[in-house]
């Protein structure tokens, strides 16, 4: 295996103008104590981190499925109890159907984003 090695390293894989693999060269290094066994074992290694891998990120990708369709089912529920709240306004008194929707709109408070102190001299831009 060592003299196969030697005389076949960078050596044309044919000879053959014609043929496609005329231009390529033969790669081969006698490696000594390299066993077969060394080279299944990587082999499925790898492929069992692949498949560890590709376990782990579906295990993700159905929580999120979950998580969005448990938030599509809640929307659902508030439109109908929307719904519901709404047939029963137009059924008391035919109020004002956009007083709903004022009440339930939210008041954020944000805070002014900083620009330095202007006293100082000192800014946020350099």
């Amino acid at each position: 295996a060592k003299e196969a090695g030697e005389a076949l390293n960078m050596s044309r894989i044919t000879n053959h103008k014609g043929s496609p693999h005329y231009d390529d060269f033969w790669n081969i290094k006698f490696l000594k104590g390299f066993k077969w066994s060394h080279l299944t074992e990587k082999v499925a290694y790898e492929r069992r981190v692949r498949e560890q891998k590709l376990r782990v990120e579906m295990m993700e990708v159905r929580r999120e499925n979950a998580s969005y369709i448990a938030q599509v089912e809640a929307g659902k529920k508030l439109d109908h109890i929307e719904e519901r709240q709404r047939r029963r306004q137009d059924k008391q008194g035919g109020g004002n159907k956009d007083a709903g929707q004022e009440a339930k709109r939210r008041k954020i408070k944000q805070k002014k984003p900083f620009e330095g102190d202007k006293k100082a001299g000192v800014s946020l831009f350099i």
